[in-house]
């Protein structure tokens, strides 16, 4: 089971890819969004923001959310470290169910380049 460290290393990771990324995704990433992360197993949630192309970490808080964020995320621990290494793809992972990502139907459009 992957720890709350390597959960929030992996969101650093994801953050710096889609700065790396061609300019199609950073595109869909130019969104101005409050955005949340639970992991499930380890019942934590990473609060923060999308802007310019990066996620922003800004809090860790046990269990859920405490607000509803625009972007909202939730998954295991491991199979966010899996995403992120590209060892889950995530559309079979949404299509499963082990991915929840909940957002407002634009966002969600837009995000689906990222996906």
């Amino acid at each position: 089971m992957a720890t709350t460290e390597e959960c929030r290393s992996a969101l650093d990771r994801l953050s710096d890819n889609m700065t790396e990324a061609n300019s199609q995704v950073r595109s869909a990433a130019a969104l101005d969004r409050s955005l949340s992360c639970h992991i499930t197993d380890l019942d934590v949630t990473f609060t923060g923001r999308l802007v310019d192309g990066r996620i922003q970490v800004l809090d860790t808080v046990e269990g859920r959310p405490p607000e509803k964020a625009e972007i909202r995320l939730a998954m295991k621990g491991d199979d966010l470290v899996a995403l992120v290494a590209g060892e889950l793809n995530f559309a079979r992972a949404w299509g499963s169910g082990r991915v929840r990502l909940e957002a407002g139907f634009r966002d969600l459009l837009r995000l689906r380049t990222l996906l």
